[in-house]
Parts: C-alpha cells; sequence; structure tokens
C-alpha cells in the first residue's frame, strides 16, 4: 500500500486501477467574484477645522455570522493619509499590499516629495476603475482621509465602479443612512467645517458609532478610530470600545415604529 502523503484519500491503485489525475485540471471558464463573502461594514468620517476624524468597526461578517471581531479596516499610508476600507475583505487585503507596495517605492523614491491624501485618492480611483472595465471590481468602499497639497482637510470616497466624490461627512454602508443625517447636523456644507473643533468631530464620531452598534446587525462594539491633522499627522487608535452604552430605548420599540408609553 502506497504511504505517502500525496496518496492520501486516493483509491488504492491495485484495487481501482490507475488513478485518473485529469479529473483534478479544472477546464472551466475563467470567473471573477459575484458577490463579497466576508464583509466589513460602515466606515465613518468628518472634516474639522485642522484635520480629519475617521473610524470603522473591527467586525468581519461571514454572511450573517459575525465571524471574525479583529479586522482593522483603517489604513494608514505615511504621515498626512489614511484609508478606511468597507466591504469584501480579501479584496481590502488586495488593496492592502498594492499600498504597501506603493509605499515602499515612494520611500525609496528621491525626489524630495510624498504622496498626499488628494493623490492617494487618484491611485485608488484609477485602481478601482481599471478592475471595474475589466469586469472584475474589487467589491470595496473607501474613505480616503488626511491632508491635501497645502495641508487642508481631505476627505473623499471611492467605490467599486471608480465612482468618486468628496463631503464635509462621508459614510460607507449602513452608515450612509444611518451616520449621515448625524454627521450632516455637525457639518453640512465646506462653511461649517472650520468653526469644528477636534473634540467636537471625535465626539460625533463616536456617537454614530453607537448608534450604528445599536442598528445594525453587522457592526461590533469594538472599532478604530483615527486624527489626521497637520501637528499630530496620523494619530491611530485601534481597539477602542464603546462607552455609555444602554438599550433602555428597546423598551418602548414597537414593530417598526416607536411608540410611547403614557
Amino acid at each position: 500500500m502506497n504511504h505517502l502523503p500525496q496518496a492520501w484519500g486516493r483509491p488504492r491503485d491495485d484495487v481501482y486501477g490507475p488513478y485518473d489525475a485529469s479529473y483534478l485540471q479544472s477546464r472551466h471558464p475563467q470567473s471573477h467574484t459575484q458577490q463579497p463573502i466576508v464583509t466589513g461594514t460602515s466606515v465613518l468620517a468628518v472634516k474639522f477645522k485642522d484635520g480629519v476624524v475617521i473610524a470603522a468597526d473591527n467586525l468581519a461578517s461571514y454572511g450573517s455570522l459575525a465571524r471574525f471581531t479583529d479586522v482593522k479596516r483603517l489604513r494608514p499610508f505615511n504621515s498626512k493619509s489614511i484609508v478606511g476600507i468597507g466591504g469584501d475583505v480579501s479584496d481590502m487585503q488586495h488593496l492592502d499590499r498594492l499600498l504597501n507596495s506603493l509605499d515602499v517605492t515612494e520611500n525609496y523614491s528621491s525626489t524630495g516629495y510624498s504622496l498626499n491624501a488628494r493623490n492617494l485618492h487618484t491611485y485608488l480611483s484609477k485602481v478601482m476603475y481599471k478592475r471595474r472595465s475589466e469586469i472584475n471590481p474589487l467589491w470595496n468602499q473607501m474613505l480616503v482621509a488626511g491632508l491635501d497639497g497645502d495641508d487642508q482637510p481631505f476627505l473623499a470616497s471611492v467605490d467599486l465602479l471608480g465612482t468618486t466624490f468628496s463631503s464635509p461627512t462621508l459614510a460607507t454602508g449602513f452608515g450612509a443612512h444611518l451616520a449621515q443625517p448625524l454627521l450632516r447636523k455637525v457639518a453640512d456644507d465646506e462653511s461649517k467645517v472650520a468653526e469644528i473643533t477636534r473634540e467636537q468631530a471625535v465626539e460625533a464620531i463616536k456617537e454614530c458609532m453607537k448608534v450604528l452598534f445599536y442598528r445594525d446587525a453587522r457592526s461590533l462594539d469594538k472599532y478604530s478610530i483615527a486624527v489626521v491633522t497637520k501637528e499630530g499627522g496620523v494619530e491611530l487608535k485601534e481597539d477602542e470600545k464603546l462607552e455609555n452604552q444602554s438599550w433602555a430605548f428597546a423598551e418602548t420599540i414597537r414593530g417598526y415604529g416607536r411608540t410611547q408609553e403614557v
């Protein structure tokens, strides 16, 4: 009997005849990902007068199963920018490898210039549009936060189609429905950004993360948050925990609406 590891699980040749290895060869047409499998949910960000605050929880869900609870979805890129990634985790890992390669190239560059957040956003938008044009998109939506070439706060989004836009407040996933209305109360247009302090921006993001934990079944109460400023660079805190949680509001919820008990 053949005890070699490559024979484990195979029928015995002396009983069933020589093994036909052609069954192991794939002859199927080339295929692409049709839908994400393991996914991360919302990424939130808001600009303030000196920089940008961005946050994302640490959960990666396998369908409806909260499978991985320690997945970091904020990726610092130098001292001026950070990328928050929602969507498929395997595609996020591919993007992380691209950013690592770009970071190494930049570090060995002798030009004396470094990529700022606006440059990084342009790069990622081209990557996403190229993959979309090949009918093989990366199933992600990203927020790029940081400082532009003039050291002004920069915040913009790019999705799996390569669509880009910028706003004082941005959110991906369920956060686009639940958190954006709350963030727009803080900064509904660019003129309000100059009036927002760092403390107000951080408090708004933390409150939105709490709302998402209450309302989004694919979220977690452990999250990462980063503040990008000219003076402090990228200040990233991981494994933060939601504070002052209370489910008291649930007692008054009936069905899809909310009724006040008298």
